[in-house]
């Protein structure tokens, strides 16, 4: 394999933060000469980038313009719906390729599209339904309680509660609908079944499933939803999901017109329900996708399946050739959130480079205050391990989760509580 295969090539990189720091520095490595573009002025992909300009992503008329200028070949992003959007309308101004064009990637964005898809294409999903303020009894009286609550088209977490009644929804409809446009929220029924990652690459228009992985929850504060805190790869029922999860994805594939690129799906699983939808997504999920390099023992790099698609999307298919969600070892991703408050002291984190210990990044350092702010740091601590088995990583899990602790001037621990999930078939 030729060391400097894109040498004199040009990328474009929609985004600047720590996750977008090792597809800088491998395409670099192979020779690219790599921009990186976005609203941050101090990201750290930026500090390592060819050239780095601050530019609101939003503005695909002044990038796609960069692009052009710059002579670039391609303009690659993920982890983020966000950017994924912004990437598909900067690429069709500039005239450069993109997974899928805007208007197809709506049903992968817009809630409502996206259930709408799910109904035509016979897709299971957890009944849900718009909510306007003026008729939210009769709305709601069609998914029932408990329901989740969701802004229309947001990404991310903010504006997402577990709630029991009508008042309870109209109480916190106004801050729901203020993180999407418009003056309606998703409701959908609660599913409290297993719950599931699904990372796949669309290949000359076949589904290639990457990982099926644990998305596990805790419990910590009334009235909002569990809070992810272990996701881990690979999952213990992937064989009794894979073929009906990868059956719909295939549909979603075909539907959307999506040939070549990334394809997501967070889903539910009971022995009584089966498999429900939760949503697809048009990217890879961000602040995990390291975990299926360590269970495939670096068999499969994410960075290396974007910068294929970028420069040459035929090798793709030889790139996942042999690949099976069965993957040969065990890896997990530790997320701690915290409640607001100033970091004294952070204590019993285990050491990065310590045996089954990957990654720790502590996100907040004493003397900083915990924001849930918008914009905000996703976690306060995240913790990678990895282990030739599920054991070996389910017992260092369970120590870390006893030992952690954040704690404010008052001695307080700010950590939310953690659990491993339990996993009865």
């Amino acid at each position: 394999m030729n060391s400097r295969r894109y040498e004199g090539r040009t990328l474009v990189v929609l985004g600047s933060m720590d996750e977008f720091v090792a597809l800088v520095r491998m395409a670099q490595g192979l020779g690219a000469h790599v921009i990186v573009c976005d609203g941050y002025a101090d990201g750290p992909a930026k500090r390592i980038a060819d050239e780095a300009y601050t530019m609101d992503i939003r503005d695909a008329e002044g990038i796609a313009r960069l692009c052009r200028e710059r002579g670039a070949e391609a303009i690659v992003t993920s982890f983020s719906d966000l950017l994924a959007e912004c990437q598909a309308a900067i690429a069709t101004k500039a005239g450069l390729r993109c997974p899928l064009p805007p208007e197809r990637l709506r049903y992968l964005r817009d809630k409502t599209l996206m259930k709408q898809m799910f109904s035509q294409l016979g897709v299971p999903y957890p009944a849900s339904v718009e909510v306007h303020r003026q008729t939210a009894a009769q709305d709601l009286a069609k998914v029932g309680f408990p329901c989740v609550i969701k802004p229309r088209d947001a990404y991310g977490s903010h504006g997402v509660y577990l709630l029991d009644s009508v008042d309870e929804v109209l109480e916190r409809f106004d801050e729901t609908a203020s993180y999407s446009d418009g003056d309606a929220i998703v409701a959908e029924q609660y599913d409290d079944g297993h719950e599931f990652n699904m990372m796949s690459w669309v290949a000359a228009g076949k589904v290639h499933v990457l990982s099926i992985a644990d998305r596990e929850k805790s419990h910590e504060i009334e009235h909002v939803t569990p809070h992810v805190s272990r996701i881990v790869y690979p999952s213990r029922l992937t064989e009794v999901v894979l073929q009906e999860a990868t059956e719909i994805l295939q549909k979603v594939a075909d539907f959307t017109g999506l040939v070549d690129g990334p394809l997501c799906m967070q889903f539910f699983w009971s022995p009584k329900r089966g498999v429900k939808v939760c949503e697809c997504a048009g990217r890879i999920f961000g602040y995990e996708h390291e975990l299926l390099e360590l269970s495939s023992a670096g068999r499969v790099s994410i960075e290396r399946l974007l910068l294929a698609w970028a420069f040459e999307p035929q090798s793709i298919p030889q790139l996942l050739e042999g690949h099976t969600p069965l993957l040969p070892r065990c890896a997990a991703g530790l997320y701690f959130h915290g409640y607001e408050g100033t970091v004294s002291a952070i204590e019993g984190l285990p050491q990065e480079g310590q045996p089954g210990v990957a990654e720790v990044i502590r996100y907040y350092a004493p003397g900083d205050k915990i924001s849930h702010a918008v914009g905000a740091k996703p976690y306060v601590v995240r913790v990678y391990l990895e282990g030739d088995t599920r054991q070996e990583v389910d017992e260092a899990t369970q120590e870390i989760f006893s030992s952690a602790c954040v704690l404010d001037e008052n001695g307080k621990n700010l950590l939310y509580n953690d659990e491993i999930g339990t996993y009865e078939v």
